[in-house]
């Protein structure tokens, strides 16, 4: 399966993905290009990818992942 990563850090938005073959989640293909363990759930200033992907027979499929967000103690 191909997984098409957009990393949304930047103030700028690279049009081009990073393309990833042979990861087995989403997650894991953001990892690969990002470095970072990122999560389907948070907050909207912690978007940091989303992955495009589509099973056979089936629709384009897009993730949000996010950051992980540090939680007072």
């Amino acid at each position: 399966m191909e997984f098409r990563v957009f990393d949304l850090r930047a103030d700028i938005i690279n049009p081009d993905p990073q393309v990833v073959r042979g990861a087995r989640s989403p997650e894991d293909a953001a990892k690969q290009v990002l470095g970072l363990q990122l999560s389907r759930s948070g907050l909207k200033r912690d978007l940091a990818a989303r992955v495009y992907f589509q099973l056979p027979d089936q629709p384009l499929t897009m993730v949000r992942l996010y950051t992980a967000s540090a939680r007072p103690a």
